[in-house]
């Protein structure tokens, strides 16, 4: 095949379209969560080593909300329903967790604000979604977030009438837990024939 043929040409193009989309397609998720991390977009919060060192008189109130999918066996709510605080002041609050399954299992958190276009003035210092949680049997946990609300909102006109933000989470069933749980099944299962081969 001659590569200076037209229909060459085309199939050479036709073959790296493809080629460039499946990567895309490979990538999407992970390009979606960095745009979304970098700019706020769809009420992703910003997340920080430091505190502000700057303190408005602004005042927003900040409201609680707990969800846990129907996978994972635990309670889960805020501690508190709201807390008022000036802009970059740092606050501290607490959602409270409780396993109902009989052993231990592992949850991740999701987590958004809304109206999401706060979303990129939302910075947590330190929080529990920043990484799995394992609770054991019947254990029952109070986890922190500390946060801030950035300064430049005050810049940000599109958000002159916002005076109220809802921090949402989210808690699901690890995919860690589900793969554990499927060995120790295998792994049962296993023990079980062994066993049986053994009495026989």
């Amino acid at each position: 095949m001659k590569f200076g043929n037209p229909k060459c040409r085309t199939v050479l193009g036709l073959l790296l379209i493809v080629g460039v989309m499946t990567g895309l397609t490979s990538y999407s998720s992970t390009l979606y969560k960095m745009f979304c991390d970098f700019t706020g977009y769809g009420g992703t919060t910003q997340r920080a080593e430091v505190p502000s060192d700057t303190i408005l008189d602004r005042v927003i109130r900040v409201r609680f909300n707990a969800d846990v999918n129907s996978a994972l066996d635990w309670e889960f709510r805020p501690v508190q329903k709201e807390t008022k605080i000036r802009v970059g002041e740092r606050a501290l609050a607490f959602y409270f967790a409780r396993s109902t399954s009989e052993k231990p299992i592992t949850g991740t958190a999701t987590f958004n604000v809304t109206p999401a276009k706060a979303g990129k003035y939302f910075v947590k210092t330190e929080c529990f979604c920043f990484t799995e949680q394992t609770l054991e049997a019947g254990e029952t946990i109070d986890m922190p977030v500390q946060f801030y609300i950035d300064p430049e909102i005050a810049q940000d006109k599109n958000l002159d009438e916002v005076d109220t933000i809802t921090l949402s989470y989210t808690f699901f069933r690890s995919a860690k837990a589900g793969e554990d749980e499927k060995n120790e099944t295998i792994s049962a299962r296993i023990t079980g024939t062994s066993l049986r081969n053994k009495i026989n």
